[in-house]
């Protein structure tokens, strides 16, 4: 909900020092509808809130590095995260639409998707980024929604590409 967390920011406070921004596959609004195809699995008015008291299931396309594996299951020893007690803020979450604020963002902007999202149509990315001035999109091929972890050197490529472009 990274993504979501800076559009808020930005709609509340406008860019102020941001001097770019990268959306991780996020779709900018997550009730999919007849304006916006690209919603988050099969959310939508009629199922919302109660699709989202659904597990989501992996967030990965194929298995993980061993690394990066180790890491989350110690991670995941000490969870953090509540899913009851942060119900409240995904619903809010999804509830939003951030194509407004998009539009316009006056800093670049990079969507980068994961081919193989279990959670939004890679094709989201696209057009997310036509929406803003200064917007870019990559998809990332063999990744799903932890693609930084799933394909972490194209990522990082895609990644320093857009920081020198735009530095």
């Amino acid at each position: 909900m990274g993504a979501s967390t800076l559009f808020a920011y930005m709609a509340q406070s406008g860019c102020g020092s941001i001097l770019g921004m990268i959306d991780i596959d996020q779709s900018p609004k997550m009730i999919a509808d007849s304006s916006w195809p690209f919603g988050f699995k099969q959310l939508t008015w009629k199922n919302f809130p109660d699709y989202l008291k659904i597990s989501f299931g992996s967030a990965s396309y194929h298995r993980l590095d061993d690394s990066v594996f180790i890491h989350l299951q110690s991670i995941q020893k000490n969870p953090k995260y509540d899913a009851h007690l942060n119900y409240s803020f995904l619903v809010d979450h999804a509830f939003q639409d951030w194509r407004d604020v998009i539009a316009l963002m006056p800093v670049p902007l990079l969507v980068v998707a994961g081919e193989n999202s279990p959670y939004f149509d890679p094709a989201f990315a696209e057009a997310t980024a036509r929406l803003a001035k200064y917007g870019k999109y990559e998809v990332i091929g063999n990744a799903g929604h932890a693609l930084m972890a799933e394909q972490p050197l194209a990522f990082n490529r895609v990644l320093l590409r857009f920081l020198k472009r735009w530095s």
